[in-house]
């Protein structure tokens, strides 16, 4: 049996036996997550790790709030997520929780202070306060230099920087990274993983989705899947 990881303080997602399952026809069902039990706390630093086919990119969407549950619970920030609308969920998803995808998801004809506002669009901030906020966000991932840029103009590490700085720019309680690296070389991606260690130690929580040991050593616990079910999850030796 899992020995249930402690952190510090209540829980900001709290995961009880949740299944989710998927209907493929002919009476075909394939049980993607099978009694998980997690709870992720504030400043947690988090590599969920697994083959394909494990579970870890579904239990991203259910953390993430991209998708519910067959059955089970989730709470977050103590609140039952079942029980919210679809307004609140998007509340979640846009003020909460930061995403970094693997291919960034940038708007091609925007500049980088523009993708990074995006969010506070959404959120409906005014523009001289969204532009302010977001050119010390740029600053704060070394982007200063780079505000006018468009994707096509950036590197592959300048480009994920500006996805990271999108999901910062809202100072959510989560960011969410799917193979933050997985796009970039590996100089490239060690740069990239240096800024999320920063990003830790300034006090956020970060949860990594990665199958790179190496990207997955720079958290200080690790969980791993397997069909479905949490395998292991412990806390990384080298980074107590």
């Amino acid at each position: 049996m899992i020995q249930p990881y402690q952190g510090v303080g209540e829980p900001i997602i709290d995961i009880g036996r949740v299944e989710k399952l998927y209907d493929l026809g002919k009476a075909n069902t394939v049980k993607a997550l099978d009694g998980v039990d997690l709870k992720i706390y504030g400043n947690d630093y988090v590599a969920i790790m697994g083959p394909s086919g494990s579970g870890k990119s579904t239990l991203m969407n259910m953390i993430g709030c991209l998708d519910t549950p067959t059955s089970g619970q989730y709470y977050f920030e103590g609140e039952d997520v079942a029980m919210m609308d679809d307004n609140e969920l998007a509340f979640i998803r846009n003020q909460k929780i930061g995403f970094v995808f693997q291919s960034f998801n940038l708007l091609a004809r925007a500049s980088t202070l523009r993708n990074v506002e995006l969010p506070l669009v959404y959120a409906g901030m005014p523009k001289w306060q969204r532009e302010e906020k977001a050119l010390l966000v740029c600053e704060r991932v070394g982007l200063g230099d780079r505000v006018a840029h468009k994707p096509n103009e950036l590197s592959g590490g300048q480009r994920q920087r500006v996805a990271i700085a999108r999901a910062l720019v809202n100072e959510p309680s989560i960011i969410l990274a799917d193979e933050p690296t997985g796009n970039l070389d590996s100089k490239t991606g060690a740069e990239i993983m240096e800024l999320f260690d920063e990003l830790h130690q300034q006090g956020n929580t970060i949860i990594l989705i990665t199958h790179e040991e190496n990207v997955a050593q720079h958290a200080r616990r690790f969980i791993r899947l397997i069909d479905g079910k949490i395998e292991s999850d412990q806390v990384n030796p080298q980074r107590e």
